[in-house]
């Protein structure tokens, strides 16, 4: 499997079960601006109890490993299960939605993105990926989160909010990292 044909399988799963979500992380970092290798596709997502059954046929365990105990206990604590396809290596990371301010505003603003040919999917907004890499780049100090950051600008620069990005850096304070990623 390949990781296009693993993203096509989790938007129509979750368009399928009505399940709001938008992808993140490296795919849409790579979606507004430089491409680089990556094994995992994030999404955060609101997921009902009642929907893992049905999540789970739609990565039976004869093809994917995902518990779900794993998946309840992410609901519970809004944290995150991952979907792994061990054939080809490749992991879905789910994050399941805190339902706070930030996320609301990050629904709110959710682009329709290409897939595939002839399929898309919701993706968050190149300014959300961008203050959510800050925020991983605070936690972690990984230097991917400022590339992928310096990516978005240099492709997408001009048709950013920096506006918005300046309120959620203020509100999360982030003004060192939005400084270092300015220089």
């Amino acid at each position: 499997m390949e990781q296009y044909e693993l993203l096509q399988k989790l938007v129509n799963c979750f368009e399928s079960l009505g399940i709001p979500y938008f992808i993140t992380g490296s795919i849409a970092s790579m979606a507004y601006g430089e491409p680089r290798l990556t094994n995992d596709i994030d999404v955060v997502a609101k997921i009902e109890p009642e929907q893992i059954t049905e999540l789970k046929r739609w990565f039976p365990e004869s093809e994917f490993y995902l518990d779900t105990e794993a998946v309840k206990e992410a609901l519970e604590h809004s944290s995150q299960f991952n979907i792994i396809h061990p054939a080809s290596g490749l992991k879905i990371d789910v994050i399941i939605s805190k339902n706070d301010d930030f996320d609301d505003s990050r629904f709110r603003r959710i682009r329709k993105l290409h897939t595939a040919e002839d399929s898309q999917g919701n993706f968050s907004s190149p300014e959300d990926v961008i203050i959510k890499k800050m925020d991983f780049y605070r936690q972690g100090g990984s230097e991917k989160h400022l590339r992928d950051i310096i990516g978005i600008i240099k492709i997408s620069g001009d048709s950013l909010n920096f506006n918005y990005i300046n309120q959620w850096v203020n509100r999360l304070n982030l003004q060192d990292i939005w400084q270092l990623v300015q220089k």
